[in-house]
């Protein structure tokens, strides 16, 4: 695997789980119909993602405020928060600061421990098929919690593993995690095989432009996940949604 993220898991390993927060059931939000509800007015479901690293430095829970009002003002369907502190300068209280915003937030970290799972309250949670989890495992502690997983997968092997599991909700990422290159056709190329399967899709990474948006619509995806592109300026996500 990648230096980088070895480094990531052995600092979170050295850090500890947080404390366990529990929530009540009925204050959870469902991406599907936030994403059918954004079709509905028009708009191509963008997942708005809180990402402190494209500024290169942590965020005042102001800030954060900020960015997710803005993000619900400009039609976004959920809201993903990185709250991985070492490389990602995140925090779990971004995610409780963005939740406030009212959308759906996807908690983006690199859970290699069911421990995590419980760690910040959320509505879904990324698992990353890259860290040789155990998927069918890491997705039934999460629906045991009430959180939805959504599943990365970056190759035909990992899509293979994730359709294998019960996971509704598959990210295909067009980023390599072991190159960090960025390349679309890795969700042209992947996603037939999960709409074949019905699952809900997300695209990751790589979009920088309406076409780009349109684009990975076009390819499937039902919903997709923006962050570097947003920071620079939330007000670019009305630009990127218009169908």
């Amino acid at each position: 695997m990648h230096s980088l993220i070895d480094g990531i898991l052995e600092a979170s390993r050295a850090r500890g789980p947080a404390a366990t927060e529990l929530w009540p059931a009925e204050e959870r939000r469902d991406l599907v119909a936030s994403a059918a509800e954004a079709k509905r007015n028009g708009l191509i479901p963008i997942i708005a993602e809180i990402k402190p690293k494209a500024l290169g430095r942590t965020l005042a829970q102001e800030e954060v405020a900020t960015y997710a009002r803005a993000y619900a003002q400009y039609g976004a369907c959920a809201i993903s928060v990185l709250t991985e502190p070492t490389h990602f300068k995140g925090s779990l209280e971004n995610a409780r600061t963005a939740r406030r915003a009212g959308l759906p937030v996807l908690r983006k970290d690199f859970i290699f421990s069911e421990v995590q799972l419980s760690e910040v309250q959320a509505d879904l949670v990324l698992l990353i098929a890259a860290l040789d989890i155990d998927l069918d495992r890491f997705v039934a502690a999460a629906r045991d919690l009430g959180l939805e997983p959504l599943v990365e997968v970056h190759s035909e092997k990992e899509m293979k593993r994730a359709l294998e599991t019960e996971a509704r909700i598959i990210g295909i990422n067009n980023r390599n995690l072991k190159t960090l290159e960025v390349d679309l056709e890795t969700f042209e190329r992947l996603a037939p095989r999960a709409r074949d399967a019905g699952v809900f899709l997300v695209a990751e990474s790589g979009v920088h432009s309406p076409e780009d948006a349109v684009r990975m619509v076009r390819a499937g995806a039902d919903a997709l996940l923006v962050g570097t592109e947003l920071m620079a300026g939330p007000e670019r996500l009305g630009e990127l949604n218009r169908l």
